[in-house]
């Protein structure tokens, strides 16, 4: 009978294997293309592996490819000293198999030695670029973590990241991501800054923070143009440039500042605003990108001139602003919220305008010709459109009223939004009388969900208290 040695190394488990399937060294050498001496002082756990011999051995043996990847972890630390040119294509191929634990466990280990940090970092920078976005959010924490006392640069970089990947749905975490990055924003090099600000922006207007808004704006508009009216300027070619020239920064805060002056109901205030991104004529750039992103402000300012009309009370101007936007198919969802706006607000009829456009009453996600809009801002949008198609039901006694109102509950919870949860909670106790038994059912269903994440809320207040 064959003794079997303890099975703690991978070389361990080769051994076992050969002995298993009765196969030579040499005709493993031929199964898995490694040559035979670096197999033979492999097994006697002499020679680290690298990450390709793993790989062959992995395939050779018939097993996952992820099956010793554990005790690769262990190995590049206790049988010799670990060596990036190991490391780096193990956390790479760990984030390719959707093994974020081997790369937190493999980069905790190597926080010990600080050294390490840079090198960490590039990689969770790749990672990040290939859209392995839990690996890499993993090292971005790490790195954090290992730089906390440390006022560099990095460590702001690392942070930016953390926020552009924690963004999500949830309106409150995302409230407590942009909170958390805030106050590094100002550590960012220049063109970083300007979408880390863009991106702010878009965070706090979800929540409908618009004075922070305004604030983030204005800001924009100061680094934006004071690095477009600089000699040197900066390069697209440069290590990074921004996502956009900076020219498009410039016309993208008065976007925002005329949003905030609209939701302030300042509407001639706005309409300012729309004249300074609607007038790109000081752009010196003459290419087909910039001809594309001024015809994109000049597009929205269109919209927006008969929009703010509209909500000032000039009800004249809605067919003109409903033909116009017929033709921009990635508007009519926002056209349609902000018309019900104005229907509830003046009490008029949008029948016509509410069949004409029913296929585009579902949620979707839609991008401009320059980028794909922010996804945060649209669903906390729909939920809204829902609540005022149910004002609007409500008023004209359509059946369905409840329902569209439950539907804005329901996506409003799902994305942690206190202010349309009250506003539905508040509708639904003003109108009590009107739905039917099934959908009060319904709704003290959510009231109880509503519950449970209030008490969530206050425990972790207690515990961060």
């Amino acid at each position: 009978m064959i003794r079997l040695r303890p099975t703690t190394t991978i070389g361990a488990k080769l051994e076992d294997h050969l002995n298993g399937e009765q196969l030579s060294i040499s005709q493993f050498s031929h199964r898995s293309g490694i040559n035979s001496g670096s197999l033979s002082r492999i097994l006697k756990d002499r020679k680290p592996i690298s990450m390709g011999e793993l790989e062959r051995i992995t395939a050779a043996m018939g097993l996952p490819e992820d099956y010793f990847f554990e005790m690769y972890i262990e190995e590049c630390f206790t049988l010799s000293a670990p060596t990036w040119r190991r490391i780096h294509p193990f956390i790479l191929r760990s984030a390719q198999l959707n093994r974020p634990d081997c790369v937190k466990r493999i980069a905790s280990n190597l926080l010990e030695n600080l050294t390490y940090i840079p090198k960490l970092f590039d990689v969770a920078e790749e990672l990040f670029r290939q859209d392995y976005k839990n690996s890499a959010l993993i090292l971005y924490k790490i790195i954090s973590e290992g730089e906390k006392y440390q006022h560099s640069e990095r460590l702001a970089l690392c942070q930016y990241r953390i926020f552009q990947l924690t963004i999500g749905h949830d309106l409150d975490d995302n409230l407590k991501a942009a909170t958390i990055f805030e106050c590094y924003i100002d550590r960012l090099d220049l063109p970083h800054q300007l979408d880390a600000l863009k991106q702010l922006s878009h965070v706090f207007g979800s929540l409908h923070r618009w004075s922070k808004v305004e604030t983030l704006a204005t800001e924009l508009h100061r680094l934006a143009n004071i690095m477009y009216s600089s000699k040197t300027g900066l390069k697209r070619t440069d290590q990074y440039s921004p996502t956009h020239p900076i020219y498009y920064y410039i016309l993208y805060s008065y976007l925002i500042r005329s949003t905030v002056y609209e939701e302030y109901e300042q509407y001639d205030k706005a309409l300012e605003y729309v004249s300074l991104y609607e007038d790109g004529s000081w752009i010196k750039e003459k290419s087909e990108e910039s001809a594309n992103i001024i015809s994109q402000f000049k597009e929205w300012a269109a919209a927006n001139r008969l929009l703010y009309r509209l909500l000032s009370g000039d009800l004249d101007v809605l067919d003109e602003y409903v033909n116009y936007i017929s033709t921009i198919e990635y508007e009519i969802p926002t056209a349609i919220y902000k018309i019900l706006l104005a229907a509830n607000f003046y009490n008029f009829n949008v029948d016509h305008i509410l069949k004409r456009f029913e296929c585009h009453l579902s949620y979707k996600t839609f991008s401009n010709r320059l980028e794909p809009y922010n996804k945060p801002i649209m669903t906390e949008q729909y939920a809204q459109l829902l609540i005022e198609m149910s004002v609007y039901y409500i008023r004209n006694n359509y059946k369905n009223a409840i329902n569209f109102l439950l539907q804005g509950l329901e996506l409003s919870l799902q994305i942690n939004s206190d202010k349309n949860i009250i506003r539905c909670m508040t509708l639904f106790e003003q109108y009590r009388h009107l739905p039917s038994p099934e959908e009060i059912s319904q709704y003290k269903l959510y009231v109880s969900k509503i519950q449970s994440q209030n008490k969530r809320k206050t425990k972790v207040l207690i515990a961060h208290g």
